[in-house]
């Protein structure tokens, strides 16, 4: 296994420069992270942004289970909606992780996106289970691949002094979408206000409708020239750097010149073997490889036996009415929206592991003093939600750098693949808590199991917490190149 990376000059230039051995030296990595904030960087953010926002809005629509009536399912059938939801999720995430890493990240984001308005789109007209499944299915597996696909743009993307809080913050935005599609469920599910046959095909549009103005933001969004180079691509990897640096000239950015030690040397390949990746995650990075599931999979976990349980919890303690639920959600997608647009930017000074720690124990922290409250029936409805907002305004930021970590940690060729593994592996996980979740709370009339399993949620986040800060990467202000190596690197010229 070859160790590759790759930046550029000009592609004449680094050919010759490597004897013609097939070699390309390049300043792209260095040229990117020295560029300074401007409009560029925020088109990324509002373009590739989006897709978090998206299926934030998916999961509570399909929460709201409008089409039920209309469809005439079942609760199992209904259920069975979600998950196949997030089997799409999965299937979309290893397969269009795997395209992404070999045809770019571009053409990708495009793609995945596309799919999902396809999907969303399409499902607003189904009229039996079997049809809606099937386009339930093909939505989430547009969302899979959004997540492994736009993780890698960002980070690949966006200059190194501000990469973790603009992941973080763009992670969040998940709570946006589930925020603007419990708002739009109040008006759409109102049978005063429209017909219940046609209030939940409303919110399956919302979606899409959104979708078609992002694409449009999305087609002045360049293909990452690291991926470029490391492919093989030097000219285009150089008039696009070379794009990118007018666009931020040409609205006032201020470009310092980047000295020629900072060139790396890489020997491009078009594909990695399976193998390789195997060898890359358990025996070249094993404590990344450990650190990565640990905080995905608690995470996922935590999130999935709260959020999809919150419900039953106000209804069956709190003897909060069905329809006043959502309400509960407001201040409850406000903290995990906060959290990471607040505390983002110290993943960058104060550093990755220390504020993993800080996030992930505080998180569970919280959660274990409301367990022992809730047990005590010392909480209200109101109570309850406020410990769950100041426990997810941590938990959400450790959340997002969970996606961070995986994705800065690996080297680039394979960054996309190991997003959609450990993505994936954290949805099965996942998966698992909200059954086990609904099982504790049965029908309100013993807060015991519940309590057990708020214990077992808090000690498992904070578990996930030590596991970063004894084995995590300090990844903050590095370059992509240097915090993981590329494999296609083959050397690095100094003076």
């Amino acid at each position: 296994m070859i160790g590759k990376g790759i930046d550029m000059t000009t592609a004449s230039a680094s050919e010759s420069a490597a004897g013609g051995t097939g070699t390309v030296r390049s300043l792209i990595p260095a040229r990117l992270d020295r560029l300074p904030w401007t409009r560029f960087h925020w088109s990324i953010v509002v373009g590739l942004g989006v897709a978090w926002i998206l299926d934030g809005l998916e999961i509570q629509i399909v929460a709201a289970n409008g089409y039920a009536d209309t469809l005439h399912l079942s609760a199992t059938q209904v259920g069975l909606v979600g998950t196949t939801y997030l089997v799409g999720q999965v299937v979309g995430s290893l397969y269009f992780g795997w395209l992404s890493d070999r045809l770019g990240r571009r053409r990708l984001f495009i793609l995945t996106l596309a799919i999902y308005l396809i999907g969303s789109g399409v499902a607003g007209f189904a009229f039996s289970l079997w049809f809606l499944l099937i386009f339930r299915f093909i939505a989430g597996a547009g969302i899979g691949g959004e997540y492994a696909a736009i993780n890698s743009a960002i980070d690949e993307l966006i200059p190194s002094h501000y990469r973790g809080r603009v992941d973080i913050a763009i992670n969040g935005t998940y709570w946006a979408g589930a925020a603007l599609g419990a708002a739009a469920s109040i008006p759409l599910f109102n049978p005063d206000v429209i017909s219940q046959d046609w209030g939940w095909r409303i919110g399956f549009w919302i979606g899409p409708v959104l979708g078609l103005f992002i694409i449009y933001l999305r087609r002045h969004i360049p293909e990452s020239p690291r991926w470029l180079i490391t492919h093989g691509r030097a000219e285009q990897a150089e008039r696009t750097i070379d794009e990118i640096e007018q666009r931020v000239e040409s609205t006032g950015g201020r470009l310092e010149r980047v000295d020629d030690s900072a060139a790396i040397e890489l020997k491009p390949i078009e594909y990695v073997p399976f193998r390789t990746i195997v060898g890359v995650l358990f025996r070249k990075y094993p404590k990344r490889t450990l650190t990565a599931a640990a905080m995905m999979i608690t995470q996922s976990f935590l999130y999935n036996a709260i959020f999809f349980t919150y419900a039953l919890v106000l209804q069956n303690f709190y003897d909060i009415p069905r329809d006043h639920t959502p309400y509960f959600l407001f201040p409850f997608a406000a903290g995990n929206l906060i959290g990471p647009l607040v505390l983002g930017h110290l993943f960058d000074t104060i550093g990755r592991r220390k504020m993993i720690f800080a996030t992930y124990g505080l998180s569970g922290l919280v959660l274990l003093v409301s367990a022992f409250f809730f047990h005590a029936g010392a909480l209200t409805a109101t109570t309850q939600t406020i410990f769950w907002c100041v426990a997810f305004f941590f938990a959400s930021a450790g959340a997002s750098s969970a996606y961070l970590t995986v994705s800065e940690t690996f080297p680039l060729e394979l960054r996309a693949q190991a997003i959609s593994y450990f993505f994936s592996l954290a949805q099965i996980f996942g998966s698992i808590a909200p059954a086990l979740y609904g099982a504790l709370i049965g029908d309100g009339s013993q807060r015991g199991p519940l309590t057990i399993g708020y214990i077992i949620g808090a000690v498992i986040m904070i578990l996930g917490g030590v596991i970063a800060i004894i084995f995590g990467t300090d990844a903050e202000r590095k370059s992509l190149e240097t915090v993981s190596e590329p494999l296609s690197l083959v050397g690095v010229r100094n003076g």
